[in-house]
């Protein structure tokens, strides 16, 4: 050991504590980091103020007085109350939350589950009441199938072939009432049946005149020249009111 520079005895001075300790962090996500660090520096600004350096006191001993770099003695640890962790401190602050979360999560996952064991309780009384139905009802009885009606004598169809023009068709050759009624209605169509004769024959004058009426107004249901059921209902509709 080294006897030092200067004979006197070095004055007597308090232990220097350590007020930080370096720590390896460790690696996590940038924004969490970033959290961290300004929650660290919240919790060092709220521990330490700021404080007026004194004046140099001309009397301490100069660096020529001090003991030299053998004679100093390791520090004893720190007995005090150390610093808490800044990760513990947040931790700490998002506990609540977490269980909150947590809360809320638990009383949702209950009302699911109570509504799906209420559907399957439906569903299955459901099934138990149309099970108990279908066993509690008889088979139905077999109806046997109605007879086909036999046509009565009275509404069978004439004999003869049913003219195609239908019922009451007149025709060149006919005579009566309903040809000069017919006769006296072409005399109401101007230019058709102009100067005729209401004979009461159907002749080729009336067929010619019934042609005629048919291609100006556009009847096609009935035979060229015969006075069918299309040609006396379009007739009939022009001359009603006359």
């Amino acid at each position: 050991m080294s006897t030092p520079s200067d004979p006197e005895t070095a004055p007597k001075r308090p232990a220097i504590e350590p007020t930080h300790i370096l720590a390896r962090r460790r690696p996590g996500a940038l924004s969490e980091l970033v959290r961290q660090v300004n929650a660290a520096e919240r919790a060092r600004d709220e521990e330490y103020e700021l404080l007026a350096v004194p004046a140099a006191d001309t009397s301490a001993p100069t660096a020529a007085s001090w003991p030299a770099e053998d004679d100093t003695q390791e520090l004893p640890p720190v007995v005090g109350e150390q610093r808490a962790d800044p990760q513990a401190r947040v931790g700490a602050r998002s506990a609540p939350g977490r269980k909150a979360w947590l809360r809320r999560s638990a009383i949702a996952v209950a009302a699911v589950a109570t509504a799906l064991a209420g559907f399957g309780a439906a569903l299955l009384l459901t099934w138990d009441r149309d099970a108990g139905e279908s066993q509690a009802r008889p088979p139905a009885a077999s109806v046997p199938p109605p007879e086909p009606a036999t046509p009565s004598r009275s509404a069978a169809a004439p004999e003869g072939p049913a003219d195609p023009d239908g019922p009451g068709t007149l025709r060149e050759g006919d005579s009566g009432p309903d040809v000069s009624e017919l006769q006296e209605r072409l005399l109401r169509i101007p230019n058709v049946y102009q100067d005729g004769s209401t004979s009461g024959e159907y002749d080729a004058t009336l067929t010619a005149a019934v042609a005629r009426f048919q291609l100006w107004y556009g009847i096609r249901g009935d035979e060229t020249g015969v006075y069918g059921n299309d040609t006396r209902r379009d007739l009939e509709s022009r001359t009603a009111s006359q």
